[in-house]
């Protein structure tokens, strides 16, 4: 199996007089959360539309997790789950209903029904809600429901146009951590939105797309490795041993900060990031803070529309 769970190639799409993708190339790579950005009218939805198998482009291939998406949408959607960001839900059903009815369209066995039923609304916090008619629920409860309809089937791809759009902090907030946990159960995920700041909070990748083009694809992490991250240490006193310790514990690309810090790549785990922490700190470096630097999504979006 490769590490790419989807490969787009020369996509090409028109709507009657205007191009809305120029040939957009692309990979994803497996349990990935990439931040799909760029301005009104840069080809975001029609692009995540199509790799949903719902538009038909004038040119290109997409494959998901090796499926043709153009020859095979049919089969293609049982490795993908799509929110577009007109959701909706059946609002005369209950809960359960809906979420039955998402399970049943995917082509899943009748006799799990429940049991994915159960798992799915508590993985979205719905458990308590089964029962209730889905016209009646908040928009930010509405929002749930939809996103559990799309990964009731436990896709392998999740593509996400404005998630986000209308819901208040708390409920944004509850959305990033769901975000984060299908990643850590090994799931991809696409997501287009506006709000840069939050995608930063689970974002590992940025696709940029500017006037139907792809502008940039890049990686939100230390250079060179996804395993990498970048780190920071700070000391109250300052002490020249600093950068030759980090040296030697594995430590590189070092950019010190005078002689009461520094930043550094780290591929070591979180154990081994705990080690090199008590040998500083036994060493008799007075560290006063020590954590990771992401790189801001705002920032690096600005910087690359920039050049």
């Amino acid at each position: 199996m490769t590490s790419s769970i989807a490969r787009v190639t020369g996509l090409r799409f028109e709507y009657p007089g205007v191009r809305a993708l120029h040939d957009v190339s692309f990979e994803l790579e497996r349990g990935t959360v990439t931040a799909l950005v760029g301005p009104n009218g840069a080809g975001k939805s029609t692009l995540l539309r199509s790799m949903a198998g719902l538009d038909t482009p004038l040119a290109g291939e997409i494959f998901i997790n090796g499926v043709d998406v153009l020859d095979s949408p049919r089969e293609a959607h049982r490795h993908l789950g799509y929110l577009s960001d007109f959701f909706g839900v059946y609002e005369s059903l209950t809960v359960e209903q809906c979420l039955r009815h998402a399970w049943s369209i995917h082509g899943g066995d009748e006799r799990e029904w429940k049991a994915r039923v159960t798992r799915t609304a508590s993985m979205l916090g719905l458990e308590d809600r089964l029962a209730v008619v889905a016209g009646t629920l908040s928009r930010g409860l509405r929002q749930r429901l939809a996103i559990g309809q799309s990964i009731i089937h436990s896709p392998r791809l999740l593509l996400l146009d404005e998630p986000a759009a209308g819901l208040d902090p708390e409920a944004r907030h509850a959305l990033a951590t769901l975000f984060r946990t299908l990643q850590s159960e090994g799931m991809t995920l696409v997501v287009s939105s506006h709000i840069l700041a939050e995608l930063d909070e689970y974002s590992t990748h940025m696709l940029v797309l500017r006037g139907g083009r792809m502008v940039e694809q890049r990686a939100l992490r230390a250079a060179g490795d996804l395993d990498a991250r970048r780190l920071r240490v700070k000391l109250a006193i300052p002490d020249a041993r600093l950068a030759a310790l980090l040296e030697e514990a594995g430590a590189v690309a070092i950019e010190a900060e005078g002689e009461d810090g520094a930043t550094f790549d780290w591929t070591g785990a979180a154990p081994e990031q705990s080690v090199l922490l008590r040998n500083l700190v036994e060493a008799g470096l007075a560290v006063s803070a020590f954590d990771e630097v992401r790189q801001n999504l705002h920032d690096s979006y600005l910087e690359t529309v920039t050049r």
